[in-house]
């Protein structure tokens, strides 16, 4: 194979085929493109059969480009090798071994929100009040217990406290109920094989030797249960390669383990580390930036990111007077580069939180500038769009009882609540599905039209289905009725479907509504990034991984709001918000901005706070400051520690004048008269003195 276009450290990592490999890839280092050379030198020089190969990513965008990839080096020959996601990797390994694992072939998978219906049920099924017993908050324990490996019995070690023994009762029926549904969530995907590998050791066996060489990429984000899952799958030849950036770990809330990249020698002692340290993407000075802010964590592996490309403009500091301020002013900016003729899709604005859109969205609206919020709404999460999946789901499996609640009375029937309640005491008197305890009034007609549908759609395509669907049931000509735009918006959502369908028809040659189903449950929740038209990007940070604009505004730098106030008691989540930061930076290639207020409103209340710890963590030399900003950001100079306080006692400020301290936590929550009310404010702020 031709390796002259790689770098010395990307060749040495490509021609290291066997044995355990850990490369340290920075951010715009070419980790991709490393990856992809990899999967072609195995087979191509190393004599590999792409059949005993394994990619595993994290994203379905990524899975596919590295498809694009491996094809346009390998040709057919790719098509033998597995590249996935962890979760459809773990959906082959079900649906090969469905029968071990106690499930029939026409096992479902849950979504999130089949999941909440589920945990709602069973907390009314027990009489307990839902504002008590949050479902969300249940569903996400018992998601973040599955990603740790814990099933209830497991997870009852834990339960010592009343709280505690309501979700571990409420975990129970919920294993009970998607096991008897012949369905699993989105958890099992992962837990499923895993408990497969611990029965049957002759399958993991088989896995093994069918997977000889195994790739992760982005293993600094990978949970208990993906840790788990590779670690047994390599156990046997241990030719496993994980490409990853400690300094880019920013998904711990969602239960990545930084650690696990950390540990990768320790499970390895024979592991080579190879640093990609040359970065593509930015100028000299935004990665000077990136390395002065990232070097202050502790729990990382030292790594300095450099380039052959100029060093470029300074990165610009600016402190706004508030919100509505660095609004106006990063849309000012915005505006000056457009004039110059830079173009829309190439500038980003990056936030800590969602709630600091609104104020970038209203000053770029009244420029006329166009805008798109990545993330902020979500195509499959729209109500006629997840019934509309729903009979699809019940056409496919008709013991499905989460997806028949769902759709039962959808568009209406005069199928209420006590009828459906009727129903569940019958199933579960006569021990079976919700449709199979059907047999009398408005209920058995709706059974009667999917027995139907299904009959007419043996022979249909995917995209003919859904048609009949939105006839047969009523869906669409309960929308027609409604003669609102509302009603016009759902129709033209549920119409947008088909082409989903048609593409997935064209796209893989096969019509299965069960492939179908499969594909569409392993949709990621972001929606995905397209660089195809030419709009100002507004994000997240989480949202922005993996991106790169010419032009990057980082808003709300602030203490309190970045790093965030819930994680500043705690070492270890200022180390992620720290990474959030140099992630964020590290999107730059020609400009990087950076903006902060010196009060804000988010969430309906006011705060002052000083200007985030990590713009104090950039030299002097790297930084144009506002002429009118003190040459140090030192968050010492803002905050006197010494300053001790009570509730009760009086305070005057610099803008609210006198207020009454009325909470003390690692911030000051004050009384200030109208129109302020409580506003919170760092503890000593320079900005506040006791009467």
């Amino acid at each position: 194979m031709d390796l002259t276009t790689l770098n010395d450290k990307q060749k040495e990592a490509v021609k290291c085929p066997d044995g355990p490999l850990l490369v340290l890839a920075g951010a715009g280092s070419g980790k991709t493109r490393v990856l992809t050379t990899k999967l072609a030198y195995l087979v191509e020089d190393v004599g590999v059969d792409p059949h005993n190969i394994l990619a595993i990513t994290f994203t379905n965008k990524a899975a596919k480009e590295m498809k694009e990839r491996a094809y346009k080096m390998l040709g057919k020959a790719s098509y033998d090798m597995q590249i996935s996601t962890f979760h459809s990797f773990g959906l082959l390994l079900i649906k090969e071994n469905y029968e071990k694992l106690g499930f029939d072939k026409n096992f479902t998978i849950l979504d999130s929100d089949d999941s909440l219906t589920i945990i709602k049920k069973i907390l009314k099924d027990m009489n307990l009040d839902s504002k008590m017993y949050n479902p969300r908050a249940i569903r996400n324990k018992i998601s973040s217990a599955k990603n740790e490996l814990m099933d209830s019995n497991y997870y009852s070690r834990f339960a010592n406290s009343q709280y505690e023994e309501i979700i571990l009762e409420v975990f129970r029926k919920y294993e009970q109920k998607v096991l008897k549904n012949n369905s699993m969530d989105f958890d099992d995907l992962l837990l499923l094989p895993i408990k497969l590998f611990k029965q049957f050791p002759e399958v993991l066996e088989k896995y093994q030797d069918r997977f000889k060489y195994i790739l992760v990429d982005e293993y600094q984000d990978t949970n208990e249960a993906q840790y788990t899952l590779i670690k047994m799958l390599s156990k046997k030849y241990k030719n496993i390669c994980v490409v990853g950036d400690l300094d880019q770990s920013i998904y711990g809330f969602r239960g990545a383990n930084f650690r696990n990249i950390l540990n990768f020698e320790k499970d390895y002692p024979e592991a080579k580390v190879i640093a990609l340290e040359e970065n593509y993407r930015s100028t000299g000075n935004i990665l000077n930036v990136a390395n002065d802010i990232i070097k202050n964590n502790k729990q990382r592996k030292e790594k300095k990111l450099w380039t052959k490309n100029d060093d470029g403009p300074k990165i610009r500091y600016h402190r706004a007077l508030d919100e509505k301020d660095e609004a106006s002013y990063v849309t000012s900016e915005i505006k000056k580069l457009i004039i110059n003729g830079e173009a829309k899709s190439s500038i980003a604005v990056l936030y800590r939180t969602n709630a600091q859109s609104r104020n970038m969205e209203e000053a770029l609206l009244k420029e006329n500038i166009p805008y798109k919020v990545v993330g902020s709404f979500y195509f499959y999460n729209r109500k006629e769009i997840k019934d509309l999946i729903s009979y699809l789901k019940l056409i496919y499996n008709s013991n499905d009882d989460v997806s028949l609640m769902r759709v039962i009375n959808v568009p209406k029937r005069q199928i209420g609540p006590k009828t459906i309640e009727n129903l569940a005491s019958s199933a579960l008197s006569k021990g079976v599905s919700l449709y199979e305890a059907i047999d009398s009034g408005k209920e058995l007609e709706f059974k009667k039209m999917i027995e139907r549908i299904k009959k007419e759609s043996e022979n249909m395509s995917l995209t003919e289905l859904t048609e009949l669907i939105l006839t047969e049931s009523g869906m669409r000509q309960e929308l027609e009725s409604l003669k609102t735009i509302e009603g016009e918006i759902r129709l033209e959502n549920l119409e947008e479907f088909k082409s989903i369908t048609k593409n997935f028809e064209e796209n893989n040659g096969v019509i299965s509504l069960e492939e179908f189903l499969l594909e569409i449950s392993l949709v990621s929740d972001i929606e995905e990034h397209k660089n195809n038209n030419d709009v100002v990007t507004l994000m997240t940070i989480h949202s922005a991984k993996g991106l790169e604009f010419d032009h990057v505004f980082i808003i709300g730098l602030e203490e309190g709001l970045f790093p965030h106030l819930n994680s500043l008691d705690s070492p270890d989540e200022i180390e992620e918000e720290r990474r959030l930061c140099y992630v964020a930076v590290t999107r730059a290639k020609k400009t990087l901005t950076l903006v902060n207020a010196e009060r804000r409103m988010i969430y309906g209340n006011t705060n002052c706070n000083p200007p985030s710890r990590f713009i104090s963590e950039i030299g002097d030399e790297y930084l144009e400051k506002d002429k009118k900003e003190k040459k140090q950001f030192n968050k010492e100079e803002m905050i006197d520690k010494t300053v001790e306080y009570n509730v009760g006692d009086h305070v005057i400020h610099d803008i609210y004048g006198e207020g009454v301290v009325v909470a003390i936590g690692s911030v000051l929550s004050i009384a200030f008269s109208h129109p302020y009310g409580i506003v919170k404010i760092m503890k000593g702020h320079k900005s506040i003195r006791k009467v």
